[in-house]
């Protein structure tokens, strides 16, 4: 039996997720750190950092920012794959949609895969 598969490894989905969204890991001259759910929820945004992409985050770690109006979302789940969905948007109001989203596909499917770029939004 033979078929066709494609695969979107690892850190290639990080890529995939801002080219998705149509935008870039990073802005100009500002570096991007890329850091699991739990890290973020225990340390906070890193120091220096306003670019942070979280992969392995079984607890919505976002929600910790989701009353900060300075902070914007790229979400992605099953990357790459027909089930792909996508959310963009300032946190407060893209939290809950993804939440909801979220949830529906992971009882529809029984797992989810999904990362996010947050953004915190400066001045400059």
């Amino acid at each position: 039996m033979a078929f066709g598969y494609d695969v979107v490894p690892g850190i290639s989905s990080v890529s995939a997720l801002a080219a998705r969204h149509r935008t870039g890991l990073n802005r100009v001259a500002r570096p991007v750190q890329i850091t699991t759910g739990r890290r973020l929820t225990d340390e906070g945004f890193p120091a220096g950092v306003d670019d942070v992409v979280v992969m392995l985050d079984a607890r919505q770690a976002f929600q910790r920012y989701a009353d900060h109006t300075d902070v914007e979302i790229y979400w992605g789940a099953y990357i790459g794959t027909p089930d792909e969905i996508l959310v963009s948007g300032p946190l407060p109001e893209a939290a809950p949609r993804i939440e909801r989203l979220r949830a529906e596909a992971r009882a529809r499917k029984g797992w989810i895969m999904d990362t996010y770029l947050l953004r915190r939004r400066t001045d400059g």
